[in-house]
């Protein structure tokens, strides 16, 4: 038997599978998610599909719109830089309970995290690389233990790799200094971190925030439409 027989796809599977898409940067801004397409891609039917994607719309991911059905969000500049505002409200807070909570394992699992980044970067494969990025600071949120504000960090995440598939320079994408967070900063980081310095961290935190935002250009790329059959083909 295979394991999608064995393990049927649940609503949040398939929720986490669209988010895991859009942050490995192979659903881009303006994709149409048709309900059709995507029921046949994970083999479900459509009304397992629809609340789905009302959770993505209620997080500001997926656009809903009548007679037309739903759409990966493409982000206005506005919607951008609010979003990296809010970031520079609240990761400075998460850091600073992270310092307060973290064991040596905690610290040594954000070093990993970097360490895989890295290597990702350095072997070409920048999806992984801007993945890992943002795990960075989801992991500094979970182990803050402040469910409320991890919740709002995932979303805006989420949101944040739409922004930067919208806005990056193509011509900077490979590059350590792209829009993706860069290696450097999150071991500076890290560096306050392990002191236990959060003024210091919370300082290098928002600085950081503030290059990724002054890096992007608000002419977005022509990106090629994925296949949702073959993005999430369900194991036969």
């Amino acid at each position: 038997m295979s394991e999608a027989a064995a393990l049927p796809l649940t609503d949040g599977d398939i929720y986490e599978r669209v988010v895991s898409a859009i942050l490995d940067h192979r659903l881009p801004p303006g994709t149409r998610l048709g309900e059709d397409k995507l029921a046949a891609a994970f083999g479900v039917s459509r009304t397992r599909i629809r609340p789905v994607l009302v959770r993505l719309a209620n997080e500001q991911v997926v656009t809903l719109t009548p007679h037309r059905g739903a759409t990966i969000t493409q982000p206005t500049e506005q919607e951008a830089r609010e979003v990296f505002e809010v970031r520079r409200m609240i990761e400075p807070t998460l850091v600073a309970l992270f310092i307060a909570n973290a064991s040596d394992a905690d610290m040594a699992q954000l070093k990993r995290c970097i360490d895989d980044e890295e290597a990702a970067r350095l072997a070409g494969d920048m999806r992984r690389a801007i993945r890992l990025s943002g795990d960075f600071h989801l992991q500094i949120a979970e182990r803050a233990s402040q469910q409320t504000l991890g919740r709002i960090l995932r979303e805006l995440i989420s949101r944040t790799s739409l922004i930067l598939m919208a806005y990056s320079p193509p011509h900077e994408r490979n590059r350590e200094d792209a829009t993706a967070c860069g290696c450097r900063e999150h071991r500076a980081l890290l560096d306050a971190i392990r002191l236990r310095d959060a003024v210091e961290a919370g300082r290098r935190m928002r600085e950081h925030l503030t290059r990724l935002e002054s890096q992007l250009q608000f002419t977005p790329p022509v990106d090629a439409v994925p296949d949702l059959a073959t993005l999430f083909a369900v194991a036969a």
